[in-house]
């Protein structure tokens, strides 16, 4: 008996359409339509006895058919235009946003992009005046560069011109800049069609989500999340709209029928969420399968499921369940984060090798389901992942101990599944949705989307027979997960302000359709650009160190707490950091602070590195390498910067140390002090510790010591 394998790619955007500027911000959509979703399908298809499951998300493809009819992203417009013709803020545009891609595997294998990063600067400073340094052919090469790396490796190399463009590496004209942004349109185009000639062929079933990929359990109920999160703060107003709900399923099956000709069996819901209600509703909508994470399966039972990361009986795992007349398969997450996140450092020969046993050793029957994005991972691994899935899905097709099949297909064969007297509340990542609601930033979303949606609703019972459909769907547009993805501590984009601009112009554009002005709230940006940074380790005890740039003793800063700045980067890339720890302490008199660098930098020329405090008061302290090993201290007053004092107790040689007396820098004992440091070399910004935010520091009273010994 051979083992069933279903394998799931999930492909999703949010919708990226910002109607108040009546264009796309952000250019995902399009740039991972080069990358991914259709050379997903051209791989698969070299290998005929290979079937995969495929989930594709209702505003991904209505955003794939607006560009099909024209719509451009606010990134093609910049990309299109002569480099000569670039004024100021368009050319600080590119300097700062034409980096967005993953470095090591998208940048540096470009000799030219590597060349335009490192002038550049991974870490940077003024976007405008930095952009002053880059000629007129820099700026065009960087423009062909960030479209031609976002194409797959697979089409450079089946396309004759793309191939030539690769080769070139540098000096690109404009009407080769011309030429490869046709190619993304012409690619685009291609992607529809050859997802229905592979379902119509049977090779790959087609999965659908509700439309603009919403939490649907917490659109039915926000206080719903109280049930997998009992202690979690929500919102101040209950959100409670089943009809939505229900509504996003009902125009995601009608949307999907539209494009494809046939209604879809399955339904991956947005991030594998689900709830009891929901799965009513999911059934009363025609869908015969769902899948979400194996944890909650293990609430679900109230069962463990794994030992460490072995599975204790995987016969339990490895079977379809049933709630409301809905199948629920249950996706494998180690087996799924493998290949999300862990396979992309391995060689993909052993990486395949290793997937394949792990199967082959947890079972000999049922159905393994293994479930993850189709689009995110790829640009992490070498060839962006082609080497991986050709030689994945060539041991798969001669395997004799594990067969491949699309969950329609297994359920037609295995009627029996398995009743669950419960459903636990809950999403793939981590059983709960504390991803989307219980910060302050998510609940203060949740709390704008209530107020727009009562007031729509009051204006719709006042004028029912008028057409309000598209600030509905605007609604509809704000009820999507992604908004709430980048509000809170737990991810980070150097496009979160964008993410929240669209969100709330969205909101806006509910009132905008009922002829009434939004109100001034919508104006308030709900992400916060600062925000703390919480250390690796706390402070334990007082420390005394000598400040002299070296580590003269083990015990020294023993009792100090530490942030390791080499876990701290963006959504795209991993930001490299001159820096490897920043540690903190602090004894009666003084806050001590240390930087321990990641290779010698006493001998750069023109470095400068400056302390600011943003809070309980404005200090910035500025320790410059031709200013005589003194460190100068700063406080602002009416927005003017005013020397106050200096101090010398700071030092850089190995490390670099700086002592930082409490009354010289005007903090008080038991007060929280807020900072961030920077890294200047010839006046240009070159790190920053944290990243982002800034890092909170308690002051604590003189016996502080005493109390951790207590």
């Amino acid at each position: 008996m051979s083992i069933s394998l279903a394998i799931l790619w999930h492909m999703h955007q949010p919708y990226y359409y910002d109607p108040l500027k009546n264009k796309f911000m952000l250019p995902w959509v399009r740039l991972h339509a080069t990358k991914d979703y259709l050379d997903m399908v051209l791989i698969l298809k070299k290998f005929p006895e290979v079937k995969v499951n495929f989930n594709i998300v209702p505003s991904l493809l209505k955003q794939l058919k607006e560009y099909e009819n024209g719509a451009t992203d606010i990134f093609f417009e910049y990309s299109i235009i002569p480099a000569e013709e670039l004024n100021e803020e368009q050319r600080a545009f590119l300097v700062e946003n034409f980096f967005l891609a993953n470095w090591k595997t998208m940048i540096e294998p470009f000799p030219r992009y590597k060349e335009l990063l490192e002038k550049r600067g991974k870490i940077y400073g003024d976007p405008v005046k930095l952009s002053k340094k880059f000629t007129a052919q820099e700026l065009r090469d960087l423009q062909v560069l960030f479209n031609l790396v976002w194409m797959d490796p697979l089409h450079r190399e089946a396309d004759p011109f793309l191939r030539e463009l690769q080769k070139k590496g540098t000096n690109f004209t404009e009407e080769e800049k011309r030429l490869l942004l046709e190619k993304h349109i012409e690619i685009v185009r291609q992607i529809i069609p050859a997802y229905k000639q592979m379902a119509l062929s049977g090779q790959i079933e087609i999965s659908v989500s509700p439309f603009y990929h919403p939490i649907l359990p917490l659109i039915y109920d926000n206080y719903k999340a109280k049930e997998c999160m009992p202690e979690a703060k929500l919102p101040q107003y209950q959100f409670k709209a089943p009809e939505d709900a229900e509504i996003q399923i009902k125009k995601a099956i009608t949307y999907f029928e539209g494009i494809f000709g046939f209604k879809p069996q399955g339904m991956w819901p947005s991030e594998g969420s689900v709830s009891e209600e929901v799965i009513k509703l999911i059934a009363d909508a025609g869908i015969k399968w769902i899948a979400t994470d194996e944890e909650i399966l293990s609430k679900s039972i109230n069962e463990n499921l794994r030992s460490a990361d072995k599975l204790i009986n995987p016969s339990i795992l490895y079977q379809p369940y049933e709630f409301a007349g809905v199948k629920i398969f249950f996706r494998d997450r180690i087996l799924s984060d493998l290949i999300g996140f862990v396979y992309s450092n391995w060689q993909p020969q052993r990486a395949v090798e290793d997937f394949l046993k792990r199967i082959c050793d947890s079972t000999t029957s049922g159905i393994v389901s293994v479930i993850l994005d189709g689009e995110n991972a790829w640009e992490y691994y070498d060839n962006d992942g082609k080497d991986f899935l050709e030689k994945l899905y060539a041991n798969l097709q001669k395997s004799k101990d594990i067969r491949t099949v699309t969950f329609s297909e297994y359920l037609q064969e295995k009627s029996y599944s398995n009743p669950l007297k419960r459903v636990f509340p809950g999403s793939w990542i981590g059983a709960n949705f504390s991803i989307w609601i219980g910060h302050e930033e998510d609940n203060l979303s949740w709390d704008y989307l209530y107020k727009v949606r009562q007031d729509l609703v009051s204006h719709q019972k006042e004028n029912p027979h008028k057409d309000l459909s598209q600030a509905w769907e605007e609604l509809y547009i704000s009820e999507g997960s992604d908004w709430n993805w980048w509000y809170g501590d737990e991810h980070y984009t150097e496009t979160k302000d964008v993410f929240d601009e669209i969100y709330r112009h969205h909101l806006m554009s509910v009132y905008l359709n009922i002829g009434k002005e939004p109100p001034s709230f919508l104006h308030v940006p709900i992400s916060k650009k600062m925000k703390e940074i919480k250390p690796e380790v706390e402070p334990k005890g007082f420390i005394y160190p000598k400040i002299e740039g070296k580590i003269t003793g083990y015990f020294e800063w023993l009792e100090a707490g530490k942030f390791n700045l080499q876990r701290m980067g963006g959504s795209m890339h991993k930001t490299e950091s001159l820096f490897s720890y920043l540690y903190y302490g602090f004894n009666r008199q003084s806050l001590f602070l240390r930087l321990d660098p990641k290779f010698p930098i006493k001998d750069f020329k023109d470095l400068k590195i400056q302390i600011q405090i943003i809070e309980p008061v404005k200090v910035k302290i500025v320790f410059d390498l031709l200013d005589k090993g003194l460190a100068q201290v700063f406080i602002q007053e009416n927005e003017t910067w005013i020397r106050k004092d200096e101090i010398e107790t700071v030092a850089l040689d190995e490390i670099f140390e700086i002592e930082l007396p409490f009354d010289v820098i005007e903090i008080k004992q038991e007060e929280n002090i807020c900072l961030f440091i920077e890294v200047f070399k010839n006046s240009y910004l070159i790190d920053r510790a944290p990243i982002v935010g800034f890092i909170k520091i308690h002051i604590p009273p003189p016996d502080f010591d005493k109390l951790i010994w207590l």
